[in-house]
């Protein structure tokens, strides 16, 4: 009853996502598998991005898996679609945890030939370890279904890695450094700035010889002005004689006023 349920349901999305005729036929011979019947065709899947440590399924990546058919029928076998689920490792209750998506091939295989068909596999999901099972449904010239199982065993789910060119973590990179330097930067200017000495300003030092200036002004200004005494002031008048910068004072002259009585 189980395979009767996950065929109807792999069905149903076919034809919810391909649709066409296909689906259409596939929805009404669904109920005429016959399961006694075997049907002697073989399936493997292999998954060519597969480690030694297990098959992986990456993140928001596209996982290949590779499914070889085998017809060992005399007449030839029509692959119809490829779909499988993702479930717990439980043997009892396990529980059915994504369905993936079916894929429809309508690929004819001939009689005694091999034919590969690429299935691929994509989740957005937390890593963790499930149980993959790949099913198939094929048909016979008679338009018989089957349903073939190509892989049921173990996968781990993973995250991509990381490249350090990615914009996303250059991005986060920018705004760790720019948070750090803020928070050094806080940091200098209030525990460790006050502690230097205080540089003074060249405001006030510009401001001393412009009072100077002004008192010079005033005391020019204040002093009589006499051209010995200027052109003193504008030389250094500590090497000149003192009779050079004063003026010499006018003598009466006696000789004079003599001759004038005589006469």
């Amino acid at each position: 009853m189980a395979r009767f349920s996950f065929l109807s349901l792999a069905l149903f999305s076919v034809h919810a996502l391909i649709g066409g005729s296909f689906a259409a036929d596939a929805a009404e011979n669904a109920e005429e598998i016959v399961e006694t019947t075997k049907l002697a065709l073989t399936a493997q899947a292999s998954f060519p991005a597969s480690e030694i440590f297990g098959v992986k399924i990456v993140n928001g990546y596209p996982t290949q898996a590779l499914v070889a058919f085998t017809n060992d029928e005399p007449a030839p076998v029509k692959v119809n679609l490829i779909g499988g689920t993702l479930s717990t490792l439980e043997e009892e209750n396990s529980m059915i945890v994504r369905n993936l998506t079916a894929t429809g091939y309508g690929v004819e295989i001939p009689a005694g030939q091999t034919e590969t068909l690429s299935y691929e596999i994509t989740t957005e999901m937390h890593p963790q370890d499930l149980r993959l099972s790949l099913v198939s449904v094929v048909s016979d010239v008679e338009g018989r279904f089957y349903t073939v199982y190509p892989y049921n065993g173990t996968v781990s789910v993973v995250e991509q890695e990381l490249s350090f060119f990615d914009p996303q973590i250059l991005f986060l990179y920018f705004f760790l450094l720019a948070c750090f330097s803020g928070v050094v930067y806080f940091f200098y200017t209030v525990w460790i700035a006050p502690y230097f000495p205080q540089k003074r300003k060249s405001g006030k030092v510009s401001e001393y010889p412009k009072k100077t200036s002004g008192t010079a002004k005033k005391d020019e200004t204040a002093e009589p002005s006499s051209p010995a005494v200027s052109s003193a002031t504008t030389y250094n008048a500590d090497w000149i004689p003192a009779h050079h910068i004063t003026r010499p004072e006018a003598r009466k002259v006696k000789g004079s006023s003599r001759s004038k009585s005589r006469a």
